[in-house]
């Protein structure tokens, strides 16, 4: 499953060794899977099939098959590959800064940029949820298991802000993680359906309250957000 519970106990990450150019038959499944990740950014993961994606790729639907042996294979194939660039892109950079508040600032701050850049294509945590929250089965059970993964690092970056003395002591982590994953939910709702400018600043702002609320009073004050 996912790195991001284990790797989000540690202080730092460890830089990746050198990539080596991938041995024929995985890169022809790394480049299938780029294009079925983009398939179902777009048409949700229920969009995806075997003979919709051999079309985008330009291969057979055998070629396809052969990587891929069930329409289920390949949804859950790309959950996975979704979370793995969600983490690259999220995750590991904001574990680079210091414990505490400012490294939970960074993941939502970059949470909220990568939501922001998938309102015309579509968040496939948030899409998935819709079209799997009453769906029992190998495919809702890996999203799941991806989004709780997130929610755990989360919620790992808010306690250790307690543990440093920023956030109070009394800090209610639960509803934190809660809130925080409510302006998310907003800000995708009003920018994606109802195009409202100005979304992102205030699940930013909206943040900004909810840390605010926590501070220990020697805290220096929040600044305003970076964009």
């Amino acid at each position: 499953m996912s790195t991001v519970p284990a790797t989000s106990q540690r202080d730092s990450i460890e830089t990746p060794a050198s990539c080596k150019p991938l041995p024929k038959g995985q890169a022809t499944r790394a480049a299938i899977l780029d294009s079925a990740v983009g398939l179902a950014s777009q048409m949700g993961l229920e969009g995806l099939s075997i003979g919709a994606l051999a079309e985008v790729a330009g291969m057979s639907k055998s070629g396809v098959f052969a990587h891929f042996g069930s329409r289920e294979e390949l949804q859950i194939a790309v959950i996975r590959e979704y979370h793995r660039r969600f983490e690259e892109e999220v995750f590991f950079p904001a574990m680079r800064e210091p414990r505490g508040v400012p490294r939970l600032r960074a993941l939502f701050e970059r949470w909220l940029r990568r939501v922001s850049m998938e309102v015309d294509s579509g968040c496939i945590y948030i899409s998935g949820a819709v079209e799997f929250d009453d769906r029992p089965g190998p495919v809702r059970d890996a999203l799941v298991s991806m989004v709780r993964a997130w929610h755990d690092a989360l919620q790992r970056a808010i306690v250790i802000a307690v543990e440093e003395g920023q956030l109070r002591a009394d800090s209610d982590v639960q509803q934190m993680l809660f809130e925080m994953h409510g302006l998310i939910l907003a800000l995708h709702h009003d920018a994606r359906l109802m195009r409202i400018p100005g979304a992102p600043e205030r699940a930013r702002q909206g943040f900004e309250r909810v840390v605010n609320h926590y501070l220990v009073p020697e805290a220096p004050p929040s600044r305003k957000p970076r964009h």
